[in-house]
């Protein structure tokens, strides 16, 4: 047979399809189901993420077209500079919309009695106090930066917001450029008759700007924000120490070249940044124009303090609830009579935690070993650890330093965890090691046991309330010898181990899929059942993509769930008509790893830390772990269902790459919130079990005393 592939037309461009994502973040601020302070999160959500895309995505191409790199990608054959054009058009698309649903809610929100103002709209006794502020809070951190012949155009921070001033006197004009330094406050609100009143800091510091240019006529002030490169190389060859080089690439990032400049209009139509457009060598496709303040992400902490004086313009409150497969059971004890499945947030990341501390506090426990890629700010992890290390345990950690945006962080937990004793590892040369993985060595009864936690995300307390993430902790003997074989691996020097169960990139998860994949097309010529499922954040392989559209040529039925990016199109006839798509944007950020091949009823289902992403196959260390337990491949099996029948959330892709709510007759059905009320619902019968075991435990006590 002869296979319908290579023809640009079956495949969306990377960057292209990662902005129609973050539209699907957008929508959500429109979406009534959502509270109106969580839509303006939302808002502050798109903005978050469109800063890095600059940062790194756009960063990296216009580093290509710099040095005259104009070869095309392998999907869609577009060129970087092809690239960068779609993606100012499309993007263009996309902020126009953020601003004006921004203008929308805040006229919603006016309906609560709670108002942005500028300085001079306010009652009159609050402009006063702003004038205030300024005195006596701002203006001692402002510097004016004059520039002329003989003070050159500063180098302005990246994402920090600037107030740009053209002024004069007798003497002629002149250009200063006022920054807003980071300690000081983005907005300060006032309240007065049950209405509160919002004003950003940098309209306070317009209004007052002639205090910092005395003798100067101020004939026009804007404010606006510039972007920088952060795609910046890691000199990793040669490197004595990877930490100091890290710390040296930290301070680098902050100078890359400008590659976004953002301007607040403020309703005038004039063209404004043309100076500012020459002095940061940029374009007019890289030059954004708003009616609205700039950098949305302040809303993160907008909505924060208005939550508790408006609680019913939030989500109802959720606590994760103690695992359907573990109660309130201990996490070893369990351990060694069964597997223990684990999905966060529906359900606690408690038991991950404890799964430490228990360690570090156990005397039997003899070694700990853990990767970890982001952590939280202040991580109960990390502090296990460390006391871990301290109770004379054999400590392991590979951290790893080149997570992206959380290097600086890495950096000083990695010289936390060395100073309390624990052996550090930084990672492998020229890989990130990506894997979710903590191996516990105990002694149980006079013989030794590998504990082992395999996960699909973070160890972060923090995000794994945020993230939907699944774990399985097992004692499994070969998933032990290989849990012991990864981390000798990580640290020692050895060719890369023969695993019993675990698949470990670079390569050998890729090659698994392909061998799958293969493996269902001949089941499905054999039996008519060909079904495969596969739950990530991003699909971007070419190699695994073009084995997909053959399957689906071949009459495998596919289903995909992608939150993010995806470079295949679904639906096209003759092409992918056997495969859907579907993204589930809500309430939390989608991460789950699953993957699974019907195989005529024998049922290989898979997790995983990795997408199907060429970095996740070739360029970092990954781990694909089987799921075994016959409970788990059906609680699986079911969870999977329910984001296919999501007529709430999911969207589905459309042939030509765009996405569309799915719409249809069948009862509203949100597998977030499902999952969430079957969590309440699976803890209510674990504590009235509980209840009731007690109970009889009592009735018979009080029998035999009488």
């Amino acid at each position: 047979m002869e296979y319908k592939l290579d023809n640009r037309e079956y495949y969306d461009n990377r960057e292209l399809s990662w902005l129609r994502f973050n539209y699907r973040v957008l929508e959500e601020a429109i979406d009534d189901h959502n509270p109106l302070l969580e839509r303006f999160k939302f808002l502050a959500i798109t903005s978050s993420n469109l800063d890095e895309f600059f940062m790194v995505r756009v960063g990296g191409l216009k580093d290509q077209v710099k040095m005259n790199y104009h070869e095309p990608e392998n999907k869609t054959k577009m060129t970087p500079g092809e690239q960068l054009e779609n993606i100012s058009r499309l993007n263009r698309e996309n902020c126009t919309a953020q601003y004006r649903i921004f203008n929308d809610l805040k006229d919603e929100l006016e309906s609560y009695g709670v108002y942005f103002k500028k300085p001079e709209d306010l009652p009159d006794g609050f402009k006063a106090e702003t004038d205030k502020i300024f005195d006596e809070e701002i203006f001692p951190s402002l510097t004016p930066l004059g520039i002329d012949a003989y003070r050159p155009f500063p180098k302005l921070m990246n994402k920090k917001i600037n107030i740009f001033v053209n002024l004069s006197n007798e003497l002629g004009d002149q250009t200063a450029i006022v920054q807003l330094p980071t300690i000081i406050k983005r907005f300060y609100t006032f309240h007065d008759d049950g209405r509160t009143y919002v004003v950003l800091s940098e309209d306070i510091i317009i209004r007052n700007v002639g205090k910092l240019f005395k003798g100067y006529k101020i004939d026009r002030t804007f404010a606006f924000r510039i972007t920088r490169n952060a795609d910046l190389t890691i000199h990793e060859e040669g490197a004595q120490d990877l930490l100091i080089e890290i710390e040296r690439f930290l301070k680098e990032r902050t100078k890359g070249a400008a590659v976004r400049l953002e301007i607040d209009s403020g309703g005038d139509s004039a063209i404004k940044g043309s100076f500012l457009m020459e002095e940061l060598s940029l374009g007019e496709n890289d030059v954004y124009k708003f009616d609205g303040p700039l950098d949305l992400t302040f809303l993160f902490e907008f909505v924060s303090n208005l939550k508790g004086r408006y609680p019913n313009l939030i989500y109802k409150p959720f606590e994760p609830q103690s695992p359907k497969f573990l109660g309130t059971d201990d996490v070893y004890e369990r351990a060694l009579k069964e597997d223990i499945f684990l999905h966060h947030p529906f359900e606690s990341f408690q038991p991950i935690v404890d799964f430490v501390k228990e360690a570090a506090e156990d005397p039997d426990v003899l070694a700990i070993k853990q990767t970890l890629y982001r952590v939280s700010s202040d991580s109960p992890i990390i502090a296990a650890l460390k006391e871990a290390s301290e109770n004379g345990k054999q400590v392991s950690v590979l951290v790893e330093l080149k997570a992206r945006f959380d290097e600086e962080s890495n950096v000083h937990w990695a010289k936390e965890l060395e100073d309390a004793g624990c052996h550090v590892i930084y990672g492998m040369n020229y890989l990130k090691t990506h894997s979710k993985i903590t191996l516990v060595i105990k002694r149980v009864r006079n013989k030794l046991v590998r504990f082992v936690h395999l996960g699909t995300g973070n160890y972060n307390d923090s995000t794994a309330k945020q993230y939907t993430d699944m774990g399985i902790i097992t004692t499994d003997p070969d998933i032990g010898d290989d849990a012991i074989n990864f981390f000798n691996y990580l640290s020692g020097y050895s060719l890369k181990p023969e695993y019993k169960s675990l698949h470990v990139a670079p390569f050998e998860i890729r090659d698994l899929f392909d061998d799958y994949i293969n493996k269902e097309i001949a089941f499905h010529k054999a039996h008519g059942n060909g079904y495969i499922f596969a739950k990530m954040n991003s699909l971007t392989d070419k190699k695994i993509i073009d084995k997909l559209l053959i399957a689906s040529q071949e009459g495998v039925r596919i289903d995909l769930v992608i939150r993010g990016i995806c470079c295949l199109k679904a639906g096209i006839p003759g092409v992918s008509e056997n495969i859907r798509v579907i993204s589930v944007v809500g309430r939390f950020l989608e991460h789950t790893r699953i993957y699974y091949f019907r195989h005529n009823g024998q049922d290989k289902m898979f997790l995983s830390s990795a997408d199907m992403m060429t970095r996740n196959m070739i360029k970092r260390v990954e781990i694909l772990f089987p799921v075994n337990d016959e409970r788990f491949i059906e609680e699986l099996k079911e969870i999977n269902a329910l984001y296919l029948r999501d007529n709430k959330k999911a969207r589905y892709q459309k042939p030509d790459g765009t996405y569309a709510y799915v719409r249809n007759d069948a009862p509203l059905l949100s597998a977030q919130e499902e999952l969430m009320r079957r969590a309440l619902k699976v803890n209510r019968e674990q504590i009235e079990h509980k209840e009731n075991y007690l109970l009889t435990r009592i009735r018979n006590r009080f029998k035999k005393s009488n």
